[in-house]
């Protein structure tokens, strides 16, 4: 019997190479492919560009928002704007950094979507304000206490509106609200708008097919880590009526 050669023990070892290299590729392909898959389908990480939600959610938190259980009244949402709440601003044109976004390895930054808490679906009666200042939904008055924005200098909670609406909420459209709600360009401020299709204030409410997903837990930074959860005065509020097909505005022109 022969003796083993250097050249036979080089491919050996090159072979092995080749193959822990394979193995290792697989591995990164698939951890991708599940990411990307996880991102599209399952959650998504969402950075807060704006102080419109605090206290609730802060301008930087990292936030997961699932896509797979649906939307209801006192969810936080975020959402595709395409009813142009937000200014023109030039997109980031970093091949890279969409790359990590595409396959769920970095937070969206998007200008393009919003965060807000649903309010009013489908067929709601949404006002303010009653007798003690209060938003109420067909008739029922919320108890906002547990999340409006309070001044954390002078302890003060900031009212549920500072301006007067009387809306029904059309058919495929939700009513959406800051938590700070004197530092949020919400549904409110665009009641008065004026559009080039629709109804006057269309643009207030948002099409349920824009809504990526609700936002469950704050994930960063970590001392702020933190579920998020449907507050209880949206329990067992009364139904709506049958939903008209365009948005029904009462009362004088609001004005944010």
């Amino acid at each position: 019997m022969s003796a083993p050669t250097a050249t036979g023990n080089g491919r050996k070892a090159w072979s092995a190479i080749g193959s822990w290299l394979r193995e290792i590729a697989i591995v990164v392909v698939g951890a991708l492919i599940a990411s990307t898959l996880l991102r599209l389908f399952v959650v998504q990480m969402f950075v807060i560009p704006s102080q419109s939600m605090e206290n609730t959610l802060l301008v930087h938190d990292r936030v997961a928002v699932q896509k797979i259980v649906g939307f209801q009244r006192g969810d936080i949402v975020v959402f595709r704007d395409t009813q142009n709440w937000l200014l023109p601003v030039k997109a980031k044109d970093d091949p890279f950094q969409k790359a990590l976004i595409f396959i769920g390895l970095a937070p969206d930054e998007s200008t393009g979507h919003l965060i807000k808490r649903v309010i009013g679906v489908a067929g709601d009666h949404v006002t303010c304000c009653d007798a003690r200042g209060r938003v109420t939904v067909n008739g029922s008055a919320l108890n906002e206490a547990d999340y409006l924005f309070t001044d954390p200098t002078t302890g003060k909670q900031v009212d549920p509106s500072s301006v007067a609406f009387d809306v029904v909420v059309p058919a495929g459209r939700v009513f959406v609200m800051g938590d700070h709600r004197n530092d949020s360009q919400d549904s409110r401020c665009h009641l008065s708008d004026e559009t080039d299709s629709g109804a006057a204030g269309s643009a207030a409410f948002i099409p349920t097919e824009n809504i990526v997903g609700t936002a469950v837990a704050v994930v960063y930074p970590f001392a702020r880590m933190h579920t998020i959860t449907r507050p209880l005065t949206f329990e067992n509020l009364p139904a709506g009526e049958a939903p008209p097909t365009e948005p029904v505005i009462s009362g004088p022109e609001v004005v944010c």
